[in-house]
């Protein structure tokens, strides 16, 4: 079971940030002239500022939910919000992507190759996505090849996607 992120925990967290921000402004002293000056243009401002960060935050969870990414659920007398299948193969590809690549040490190259049939489609489809977010080239059709040490991630998903029996993994020295 996913654990719940509740609607009403993400609002107290950004107001708790923005409280936390007010605080700020009351103790930090002026910065610029402009502030010694126009004290309420620059607080008016800030105001301004916030309300727009809260439409474009409560805009951004609308956004995930039109998306397919959350779904808002009623749980025990409050709405949450449940990352569903498609948000979270959506987290696990940004992962990927943001995840710092560094070349093998041993100046080897993970090559990749798979027959998935066409009625295993969309697992074929997703394991080329995830080969992409972790750096492989196409060399040839089915035939993916990646200089960066992501051989245990390679791994996790062809098991992930169930495609085990219809990919190859290799190390190669050199490519010709």
């Amino acid at each position: 079971m996913k654990l719940p992120i509740t609607d009403a925990f993400l609002w107290k967290l950004y107001n708790c940030i923005i409280e936390i921000e007010k605080t700020y402004d009351l103790i930090s002293p002026p910065r610029s002239f402009f502030q010694i000056l126009y004290p309420d243009t620059v607080r008016l401002r800030r105001e301004y500022e916030r309300q727009k960060a809260k439409t474009d935050f409560s805009k951004f969870i609308h956004y995930l939910q039109q998306k397919g990414y959350i779904r808002v659920k009623a749980l025990e007398g409050t709405k949450g919000i449940i990352l569903t299948p498609k948000g979270a193969e959506r987290v696990l590809c940004v992962k990927r992507k943001l995840t710092k690549k560094r070349r093998r040490k041993d100046g080897k190259w993970i090559m990749v190759i798979f027959d998935i049939p066409e009625k295993r489609k969309p697992a074929r489809e997703l394991l080329r996505d995830a080969l992409i977010a972790l750096g492989y080239q196409m060399f040839q059709q089915s035939v993916w090849i990646c200089p960066y040490d992501v051989y245990a991630e390679t791994e996790e998903a062809v098991r992930e996607y169930r495609v085990i029996p219809y990919v190859k993994l290799f190390l190669i020295e050199e490519l010709m």
